[in-house]
């Protein structure tokens, strides 16, 4: 059951999230969804400072938008957007500091430039970080977009298309055709004077794990390409249609899951190492539905592309339903879960996941504030992972995932945890961080992931992805 925070603090009296729900099964159209109420948030001193300095929000006004009803940005120069004037480097020098470092970034292909390196590390053992992160790439393209210079990224989504027609092979065992590559660089032979492009599928990771989110992340920066651009005739290319059909193909496919979410391995995504997020993740969960909402604007209305929106359709309406009434914590329904009954078996079953309530963490009932809520990391059969995962949250804001009332509450709970979740640094990519014996078991004594650090509650500015999506679309 799920349960939502009015605005003043006070808890409704029916199960506001399951009705509506339910509304969304039988009467929500995803293609013509109206727009969520403006949410007001605290912003951070990064955000803050450049919105003053470029006077943005005096002459535009805020909204969390649909993908497919934001407002575009100016079709080539892009010089009158509010993008274009947060990203001019006259404005603030933390800026300009950016845009060196970003263009020292910069990897060229046969005097094209398809993407950015994932870090400017100088150490000796950069092991793959002077590579081409599908995901890194990201915030770099929006960037990049906001800023009137598309050319890279429409480099960047070809290259990476070809790339996901190679033969996948780990070991003796073939990869499905629609997987795309986790990065890429570039190889020069300097005596032929002859470049090639290597990718990495998962089979020189250090866990070996596919990326699943490389594939969304590609579908969503494309629809982003399209709306800033204006330009549809990339997304309209056979191969392109092509590629996001083998994306689509892949998740949408029919297996023994009982549940709409995707099911994946630990390391599969952002969080590269065992961090104990296998199973149903909400940062994948989140992506997945933010591109299959794109991908329903994306593909053609042929025979091909209008059985892949039947089916995507299908999928958004019970995937929505699921996460909103399952994923969702808020003090109501934590006191829910705290009273659980266990061992039921029936269809009318409340604890329909037979999770026990001992297993709750001591941290959640300080940590969970009397207005506010999120999504928490995993729900799956007697698992609940309450902890904080940034990315999936501000991701099931930006793709109207969350309800209104839960972007709200999802807002809220960061304003009430500021100090928790934000405090000086950016935003802590999960709360709270593994330690001691939990450390020990869950991530296998990792010596990178030690409590608050890296993927284990590190401050990552890449974090702030939502701000950058924000003030794009």
């Amino acid at each position: 059951m799920d349960w939502c925070q009015n605005q003043n603090g006070s808890f409704k009296s029916t199960d506001a999230l399951c009705i509506a729900a339910e509304a969304d099964e039988e009467e929500l159209d995803f293609t013509k969804v109206d727009k969520p109420r403006p949410i007001e948030r605290c912003k951070s001193c990064e955000v803050r400072s450049l919105s003053e300095l470029s006077k943005v929000s005096e002459n535009s006004s805020y909204s969390i938008d649909h993908l497919d009803k934001a407002a575009s940005l100016q079709p080539k120069s892009g010089m009158n957007t509010p993008g274009s004037l947060v990203l001019d480097p006259q404005s603030h020098p933390i800026v300009s500091e950016g845009w060196e470092a970003l263009m020292r970034s910069l990897v060229y292909f046969r005097g094209q430039r398809v993407g950015t390196i994932a870090a400017m590390d100088s150490s000796d053992e950069k092991i793959n970080y002077d590579q081409v992160f599908v995901r890194d790439f990201v915030p770099s393209a929006l960037a990049f977009l906001m800023k009137g210079e598309p050319e890279i990224v429409r480099n960047f989504i070809l290259k990476t298309l070809r790339l996901q027609s190679w033969e996948k092979m780990i070991d003796k065992f073939h990869l499905a055709e629609g997987v795309m590559p986790a990065s890429f660089k570039v190889l020069h032979d300097p005596v032929r004077n002859h470049e090639t492009l290597i990718a990495d599928f998962g089979e020189s990771a250090i866990g070996r794990v596919a990326p699943i989110d490389s594939g969304f992340w590609w579908i969503i920066l494309l629809r982003a390409y399209t709306k800033s651009t204006g330009d549809n005739s990339l997304a309209e290319l056979p191969e392109c249609q092509k590629g996001m059909r083998l994306i689509l193909n892949l998740c949408l496919s029919e297996g023994f899951d009982t549940f709409p979410t995707l099911l994946c391995a630990d390391g599969c995504c952002m969080i590269d190492r065992r961090m104990g997020v296998y199973g149903y993740p909400i940062e994948i969960q989140a992506l997945f539905f933010m591109a299959l909402r794109c991908a329903l604007i994306l593909l053609k209305e042929d025979a091909e592309g209008e059985e892949f929106r039947e089916r995507i359709t299908k999928r958004l309406h019970a995937l929505s339903y699921h996460l909103r009434s399952y994923f969702w914590l808020d003090l109501k329904q934590l006191n829910n879960v705290y009273r659980f009954k266990t061992e039921e078996y029936s269809h009318t079953a409340v604890n329909k996941f037979n999770v026990i309530p001992d297993s709750l963490p001591d941290w959640i009932f300080d940590f969970m504030p009397l207005k506010g809520g999120y999504f928490i990391g995993n729900v799956s059969p007697a698992r609940m992972d309450f902890r904080w995962f940034c990315l999936g949250n501000c991701i099931a804001i930006l793709s109207s995932l969350a309800t209104p009332e839960q972007s709200i509450a999802i807002m809220d709970l960061i304003e009430s945890r500021w100090q928790e979740l934000i405090g000086e640094m950016p935003l802590k990519v999960c709360y709270p961080a593994l330690e001691n014996h939990e450390w020990r078991i869950i991530t296998g004594c990792d010596p990178k992931n030690t409590r608050w650090s890296y993927h284990n509650g590190g401050s990552w500015p890449g974090t702030q992805l939502r701000y950058t999506l924000e003030s794009f679309i």
